[in-house]
């Protein structure tokens, strides 16, 4: 028997190379290139798709169809979905294992079942244990179709015959496809299955959920084109030590990216989180220095947290700055707007700055808090209590807007805030009740306005 000849590629690009090198020649990437078996060409494996798309049309012509959203039944996966599923929707969603996808996905088919119909693939477990996943989390769906298959051609021939309105995957990678010789999980398997797969679900209309394993450095597993075939991709984040999840939209094509839904894991399954602001915010008796909360946002959600700060004399001449759930070059920047504006001195001093219940914050608008939370910390005086801020800092000292500054205002005083200070241009025009509001224009203002709030 002949051996099968062996190719490399790229994860990131599909290009393939005859021998291993360290760079990809397609995309330039390093350390990408993967060993798999060379596929011989196949014919018609790609046909058009049914409902003519296929035909050369003018897009005046076209009647788009609004067709209504369908409810998962989770309204935290609802909110990052965008309102709900959409017919035709191929969803990624990816995390560690034992975090929580395989039962996220079983909650919410079991609330589908009773309006629509469903099939759930499970290419991971067996059938039992499916079952007795769902006994332990007491989930009413003894009518929901189960299938513990891995070949994709007897997976599309089920759903041919089914016609389900929404189906899951668990997981992609375990699929193969009887047309390829490398083994389930290689680049060439992953790209064929979800490409078929993603065809199927554009020509008759039944979205469909994949579910995808993570690589050691949190990224989807697989070759890059898996997602950028997908309408929405979702990564399922959080601490298998806590019992909180995190799952946000990095991609989606029907709604808002950057959604977050909040869950926190008991016994019966995950369940949403109504009000997340309280897992980021720690509840100290007394004001303590350091500490300072954000209004930031989430996509369309505002989201309180806390900003710690710690300044500490520096016991080696090169004193350290460290951030955890802010980027670290930024707070290098923020310190030396510090130093030059305000007359604020850290060299001397180590600084470390964390964001409170492990969120990562990635906008501007967490700047300020920042500053103020440092200089707290640098003079052992705490904030005045139930005191917001958000605002971006320029390195002119300017105190740039935020978006939405509005509803950022609006729910924290929806929970109990008294006081915030944030850019003049995010000033609001009517007063807002039960807030009072302190719109500054540069760092040199924001620090005067704690002196005053402390002679008080």
């Amino acid at each position: 028997m002949a051996k099968a000849k062996s190719v490399y590629v790229c994860t990131e690009c599909g290009a393939q190379s005859p021998k291993w090198q360290g760079q990809c020649t397609g995309c330039g990437q390093w350390n990408t290139l993967v060993e798999s078996v060379a596929e011989t060409a196949a014919t018609a494996r790609f046909a058009s798709l049914a409902d003519g798309s296929g035909k050369l049309q003018k897009l005046a012509e076209i009647d788009p169809r609004e067709a209504p959203r369908q409810p998962t039944g989770v309204e935290e996966l609802d909110r990052v979905l965008g309102g709900g599923l959409v017919p035709g929707m191929v969803v990624l969603i990816g995390g560690d294992p034992g975090i929580g996808k395989s039962t996220l996905l079983l909650q919410a088919l079991s609330c589908i079942v009773k309006t629509q119909s469903v099939l759930y693939v499970s290419g991971e477990e067996s059938a039992e244990q499916v079952a007795m996943r769902a006994r332990r989390l007491q989930l009413d769906c003894g009518e929901m179709p189960l299938l513990p298959e891995i070949s994709l051609e007897k997976i599309l021939a089920q759903l041919r015959e089914a016609k389900p309105a929404v189906a899951v995957i668990d997981s992609i990678q375990t699929l193969y496809s009887e047309a390829l010789q490398s083994a389930p999980g290689s680049v060439a398997q992953v790209r064929e299955c979800s490409a078929q797969l993603t065809r199927h679900a554009k020509a008759t209309g039944t979205c469909i959920i994949l579910v995808g394993h993570v690589t050691k450095d949190g990224a989807l597993a697989g070759p890059r084109v898996l997602e950028h075939i997908v309408d929405t991709v979702l990564y399922f984040e959080g601490d298998t030590h806590s019992s909180f999840r995190l799952v946000r939209a990095f991609k989606n094509r029907f709604g808002a990216v950057n959604e977050l839904g909040v869950f926190a894991m008991t016994d019966k399954g995950l369940r949403g989180v109504s009000n997340p602001s309280a897992l980021f915010l720690s509840q100290h008796p007394q004001p303590v220095p350091g500490s300072c909360v954000l209004v930031t946002q989430e996509g369309t959600r505002p989201l309180l947290v806390e900003i710690q700060a710690l300044v500490d004399s520096a016991s080696s001449p090169s004193p350290r700055r460290l951030s955890v759930g802010l980027e670290q070059n930024r707070l290098a920047m923020l310190l030396a707007v510090l130093h030059r504006h305000a007359g604020i001195v850290c060299a001397d001093q180590d600084v470390f700055i964390n964001a409170v219940g492990g969120v990562k914050i990635s906008e501007p608008a967490a700047d300020l808090a920042v500053c103020l939370a440092i200089v707290s910390s640098l003079t052992s005086r705490a904030l005045p209590r139930k005191l917001v801020i958000f605002g971006e800092i320029g390195l002119a000292g300017e105190i740039r807007p935020a978006p939405r500054g509005q509803e950022r205002l609006r729910e924290a005083a929806k929970l109990g805030f008294e006081l915030a200070l944030i850019p003049s241009a995010n000033a609001p025009k009517q007063p807002i009740a039960g807030i009072e509001v302190r719109a500054v224009d540069r760092i040199e203002q924001a620090l005067a306005c704690l002196r005053e709030w402390r002679d008080q």
